[in-house]
């Protein structure tokens, strides 16, 4: 039969190697703040466990009620690090309840009336408050679908929480046979061992979703241009090819407005980097105030962006275009002193069955109508239109196929 020494042994050393695990994880990605949580969940469990071996050696109120104190502490550590992980707000108030509750409950049920069931009934009441808290949080999250991590999870704080219902109702039952402060019977030590096993799960579980989750920010990263924080080239082709493929499914156009900053390396010979890379910056914060609820704006190099506009035909790109000139025509009219104005071109097309599956042939679209936008003097836009305009405004360029629309 396993002893209770060896129990907390094993609590013990398991909860400490997991806590180095964790301790080295923070460390690592300091910005990942659920592993906080839980290097202090398991380190606390550690300290518990500690406490918990000197049972028989000190007086035992002091291992028995701080020991499973501090477990039910490492409990609600571990659930605020799932809230923290979904950007949930977290609860000290009913996590110093609970633990004061049930350390409460444990002092009873020792020196007012020694009950060991009621006082096992405490301590795994304790600690099925937080776990269930973190499944719930698991549960409501549809991340859980395409993280394994978080499936694990919760597949094991389930399995837990009914741990302790079967060790709470063994204990009434007397089921095993009894159970003494110093000795467990062979099925509530079976028990314990079960739920020692199941918190190292646990905390792979969480080990799996932190990975998940740096995996998905360093891919993130990789679609993201580094000096503004929009979409870079990358990002734009797979957003293009996704929009091209649903377009030949439906049927429904989509649009592509292709910007260049008119002058660009003339700020930078002028003014230096640093002030055009304000400049990019500042015309990505104008632009994107234009921009609707699933617009895509990217950055392609140097001074030149693209804006993926899903559900719209010419006239929508027309009218963002609209939009972003005059924002920019508004900023630069308020310059004063060392400001440096921005002013921008831009080239507009949309989707046609003709394109197909092939964004590169939009993209030439676009190019070619920003490319009659910077020849009728810049600081306007062009649109791609294949078919006769009986726009009276609309004046035939370079081609049949563009009208320049300032």
């Amino acid at each position: 039969m396993l002893s209770v020494p060896t129990l907390w042994t094993a609590f013990f050393a398991n909860f400490l190697a997991v806590g180095l695990i964790w301790a080295y994880v923070m460390r690592s990605y300091p910005s990942f703040e659920p592993a906080s949580y839980w290097t202090a969940s398991s380190l606390t469990a550690a300290a518990g466990a500690g406490l918990g071996m000197l049972r028989g050696l000190i007086e035992l109120h002091v291992p028995l009620i701080g020991g499973g104190g501090l477990l039910i502490l490492a409990c609600w550590f571990a659930a605020m690090g799932v809230r923290r992980f979904y950007g949930q707000n977290i609860s000290w108030t009913a996590a110093i309840a609970t633990v004061g509750v049930s350390c409460a409950g444990l002092a009873f049920f020792m020196t007012v009336v020694d009950n060991m069931p009621m006082r096992i009934f405490m301590y795994s009441l304790g600690q099925a408050v937080p776990i269930a808290d973190a499944l719930r949080q698991i549960l409501l999250r549809r991340e859980r679908r395409s993280n394994p991590g978080a499936r694990l999870a919760a597949m094991v704080a389930a399995a837990i929480l009914g741990v302790n219902v079967v060790r709470s109702a063994c204990a009434f039952l007397r089921t095993g046979g009894d159970v003494t402060i110093v000795d467990f019977n062979g099925l509530q030590a079976g028990l314990i061992l079960g739920l020692v096993f199941l918190s190292m799960a646990w905390n792979f579980g969480f080990l799996l979703m932190a990975i998940d989750r740096l995996r998905n920010e360093v891919a993130d990263l990789a679609l993201l241009d580094d000096l503004t924080g929009v979409g870079n080239r990358r990002h734009l082709a797979q957003r293009l090819t996704e929009e091209c493929a649903r377009s030949e499914r439906s049927g429904e156009s989509f649009a592509l407005l292709v910007i260049d900053l008119d002058g660009f390396k003339g700020i930078n010979d002028t003014h230096g980097h640093a002030a055009g890379d304000a400049c990019l910056q500042h015309f990505t914060l104008m632009a994107q105030t234009r921009l609707r609820p699933g617009d895509m704006l990217a950055r392609t190099g140097g001074d030149e962006f693209c804006i993926v506009l899903p559900s719209a035909g010419l006239s929508e790109g027309i009218l963002i275009a609209r939009r972003i000139l005059d924002v920019c025509r508004q900023d630069a009219e308020n310059c004063i002193g060392g400001d440096i104005p921005i002013a921008v071109s831009i080239g507009v097309a949309q989707w046609t069955r003709e394109i197909g599956a092939h964004p590169d042939r939009l993209i030439a679209y676009a190019d070619h109508a920003l490319y009659a936008a910077k020849k009728e003097g810049k600081n306007r836009y062009a649109a791609y239109d294949p078919s006769p305009s009986l726009a009276p405004d609309a004046e035939p360029l370079a081609s049949s196929s563009l009208r320049k629309l300032a």
